[in-house]
């Protein structure tokens, strides 16, 4: 690998069902379902994860932090960020931008846009100008009433910090 900025892309998405809490990108957000998940399906954080680490050249998410690990069972998805920051640290390389959608449908998520920014700040060492957060409705075209989830999509840049 060669040049200073490398980009990578990731996606995930989780199911919301009753008696799970829903975390996105780290913050607890009050609602009655949250995402299935073997972690605590965080699918934004998992979404940055997956960028992330294809940036790097690393295999996908559930490559290096498989399902049918129990160590991963409910693990705060901040746990898996803090190893793929360490593996892209051995590599040289920190976060320079990115760019996060999700995909829900309930509950309204703009609210905490100011809290999951700051959170992210925190985590990826990052201005929070230079973190795109976004939230959409599918409009029931893509999630129904009666299987509600979220999914999330990232862009992530990364700066090599050395050779």
């Amino acid at each position: 690998m060669d040049g200073r900025f490398y980009f990578g892309f990731g996606f995930d998405v989780h199911p919301l069902i009753q008696g799970r809490k829903l975390y996105i990108g780290g913050v607890l957000i009050p609602f009655e379902k949250g995402a299935l998940g073997h972690s605590d399906g965080d699918a934004l954080l998992h979404a940055l994860i997956d960028a992330s680490l294809s940036a790097a050249g690393y295999p996908d998410i559930g490559s290096l932090f498989p399902d049918q690990d129990p160590k991963y069972k409910d693990i705060p998805s901040t746990a898996l960020l803090e190893e793929t920051i360490k593996l892209l640290s051995k590599k040289q390389f920190r976060f320079y931008q990115v760019d996060l959608t999700m995909v829900l449908d309930e509950p309204k998520i703009s609210p905490y846009y100011a809290k999951i920014k700051e959170n992210l700040g925190i985590l990826l060492k990052l201005p929070e100008e230079r973190i795109g957060l976004k939230a959409r409705r599918s409009e029931g075209v893509i999630f129904q009433k009666d299987k509600p989830a979220i999914a999330s999509f990232a862009l992530v840049v990364l700066e090599k910090t050395s050779k």
